[in-house]
């Protein structure tokens, strides 16, 4: 005999950023809600990836200022790196984020339910929980907040080897003796940079020509000669054709470069080329919920999937994997099933890879500036005109931004130096508030900060009004 479904005003798939603070925020309302999560309360970005992986880079970056230590008169000879202890720091942060997590849903009134979850008809999801007994919960609205996973190429071999992601290397207890690194992007250029401050001897393998491809020249050179100048070895331009070997023992990656089969070798693997939307097998197809060519499920610029009275929210829709961009899917998702019309189209998507330097960008790139046919002036200086950077010896990089030709708005902003997010931040809120650029160039900023470096910046004659794409040379 079959059971009615628990009837809930609100029930939601995932407890990451954006479906969190829904929860929360309907539950607060006096709403019946209820959050199913499988494994990870609050989402990954306070388990395993936004706020871990940071905690482990600042320990990387005080291993750095100990092996710089003469050059600020201060003698760190004999200094070793306890990767139990730098795990054990961040499990700390992480067990309290987690307690926080735990209290806020009891404290909002929503129920919490940890099982997996999947849909077994329209609005519909049978929850199993670790006792071995389920749940139907029928809602009003329902949230698809699953997320993304590592994605594992079919490289013959690879799983196999039992590489690591983001997951287990957050979690290493012992470091590397080297560390051959799958991939080019934020992920993996963070985690090299750290790996190679503890100790580690560091490769990185990624298909493209330069590291972060997409962005401008200027970025992608600056990231390859810092990581020369830390010793990381980059290899470019590779297709890996096969890996024998496991992580953690010993791994051998064959590769293929310009026509030539080469061969590299380390202690451990990690993977870090891409991401997977987890879609399957949690019943999207009996509740009418139809997903992208690529397998995200898909959804308008009000973030409703294909199927009424569903909606998805944060990296599982395929959108911008930022978790700040899952938060202003919440804004969007709450306003529309309070009947308004929220939508994701025209939203700034600032981000930040937080290498050291950090590189940080909001708005156009002189790349997509140039491929859309859109003039600008560039204003650019190096981090070496800024003086506060001189007091922290900490002077690579560059600031630049894009303004329109025929104003003075902003069309984008790059930092590539020391607190680079921060910088970025600071443009964001002027261009938020169609500042124009002298606004910030005539502004009465402290001294010495990095902030005063962007009256420098504006100040500066542009060295060049850029072409369109369509322009003649």
């Amino acid at each position: 005999m079959s059971r009615e479904p628990e009837e809930y005003d609100l029930v939601i798939l995932g407890s990451g950023m954006g479906s969190k603070y829904l929860a929360w925020t309907f539950a607060e309302q006096g709403r019946r809600v209820a959050t199913i999560e499988r494994k990870y309360l609050g989402g990954a970005c306070p388990n395993i990836a936004c706020l871990p992986s940071k905690n482990i880079i600042h320990s990387a970056k005080v291993a750095s200022y100990c092996r710089r230590g003469q050059e600020f008169g201060i003698s760190t000879d004999g200094f070793t790196v306890n990767m139990s202890a730098v795990r054990d720091r961040k499990r700390r942060m992480v067990s309290a984020d987690v307690e926080f997590h735990s209290n806020k849903y009891a404290q909002s009134g929503g129920e919490l339910i940890m099982g997996s979850g999947r849909f077994v008809g329209p609005g519909t999801i049978e929850v199993s929980l670790a006792d071995g007994k389920t749940r139907r919960l029928r809602g009003t609205n329902v949230v698809i907040s699953t997320g993304t996973r590592a994605r594992l190429d079919p490289i013959p071999g690879l799983a196999e080897s039992r590489p690591l992601t983001h997951v287990e290397a957050l979690e290493l207890d012992e470091l590397p003796k080297h560390l051959i690194v799958i991939g080019g992007g934020y992920v993996g250029l963070e985690l090299s940079q750290a790996m190679r401050r503890f100790g580690s001897d560091v490769t990185v393998i990624d298909r493209n020509d330069r590291l972060a491809h997409h962005e401008d020249d200027d970025v992608t050179e600056g990231l390859r000669a810092l990581f020369e100048e830390e010793g990381i070895e980059v290899v470019l331009n590779a297709r890996i054709q096969r890996i024998s070997g496991k992580s953690g023992d010993h791994v051998q990656v064959v590769f293929g470069d310009r026509g030539r089969e080469k061969t590299t070798e380390g202690s451990h693997l990690l993977v870090a080329s891409g991401r997977a939307p987890n879609t399957e097998r949690i019943g999207l197809e009996l509740a009418g919920v139809e997903l992208t060519r690529d397998g995200y499920v898909k959804v308008n610029e009000r973030l409703e999937t294909t199927a009424p009275g569903v909606w998805a929210v944060g990296d599982v829709t395929g959108g911008p994997k930022f978790t700040h961009i899952s938060f202003d899917d919440f804004r969007v998702v709450r306003d529309n099933i309070h009947g308004g019309n929220h939508a994701t189209t025209g939203r700034q998507v600032p981000f930040c890879l937080f290498t050291d330097p950090e590189f940080a960008r909001v708005g156009l790139s002189e790349r997509q500036a140039q491929d859309r046919g859109i003039a600008y002036r560039l204003f650019k200086i190096p981090m070496e005109a800024v003086l506060r950077a001189h007091t922290l010896s900490e002077t690579r990089g560059f600031l630049k931004a894009l303004v329109e030709t025929d104003g003075d708005r902003i069309l984008g902003f790059t930092a590539f130096g020391v607190n680079g997010g921060e910088i970025m931040s600071a443009v964001q809120i002027a261009m938020i508030a169609e500042l124009p650029f002298t606004k910030l160039r005539d502004a009465v900023l402290t001294h010495p900060t990095l902030m005063e470096g962007l009256i420098s910046l504006f100040a500066s004659a542009p060295s060049v009004v850029a072409r369109t794409a369509n322009a003649s040379a």
